[in-house]
């Protein structure tokens, strides 16, 4: 395995095509286990989540997507939410999902695909997470809020362009200059 920080390096939001190969539920099962693994608010716990690989459920999920996304992906995993109280009044379900996610995305690369983390086309005014969670069975009380897809990269990797470490980290004080 690729060390941790050699891999959090490489990793980038792949938006291209996947390969035509179906992503083995072993390999499903991992990556869900290692969003699970994230820590949480309180230890509440309060992500969840969803593989879909069933080529027929795949395509009516990508049926709801308007604009299209993850039309080639072979596997899709869904992340729910519940919005529950943790300390006093705080709730940090947001916290504890982009957590699982970003385990998720590292374990996505370190096995061997790729991903990209779909959150505001999924949760935008037009509701599209509602449509596919309805479509999942997911009870009321959980919020579908990302898709993940996941695959094998079709196309090259493009890399952004990242700002410079002294450009947005310092040691003992804000330095911007």
């Amino acid at each position: 395995m690729t060390n941790i920080l050699e891999l959090i390096g490489q990793r980038t939001s792949y938006r291209g095509r996947y390969r035509d190969e179906s992503v083995p539920k072993e390999t499903l099962r991992a990556i869900m286990e290692a969003g699970l693994s994230a820590p949480s608010g309180c230890n509440k716990q309060t992500t969840s989540l969803i593989a879909v690989d069933d080529p027929a459920l795949l395509s009516e999920i990508r049926a709801m997507i308007d604009p299209p996304i993850c039309e080639t992906a072979p596997a899709l995993i869904c992340v729910l939410t519940q919005r529950v109280c943790a300390y006093r009044d705080r709730c940090f379900s947001v916290q504890d999902y982009s957590a699982a996610i970003e385990n998720m995305l590292l374990a996505i690369k370190a096995l061997g695909y790729e991903s990209c983390w779909y959150e505001g086309h999924i949760t935008d005014e037009d509701r599209i997470g509602d449509k596919i969670a309805k479509k999942l069975g997911v009870p009321d009380g959980y919020e579908l809020v990302c898709v993940l897809p996941v695959g094998a990269a079709a196309d090259p990797l493009k890399k952004p362009l990242k700002k410079s470490f002294e450009g947005r980290a310092w040691f003992n004080g804000f330095k911007k200059e």
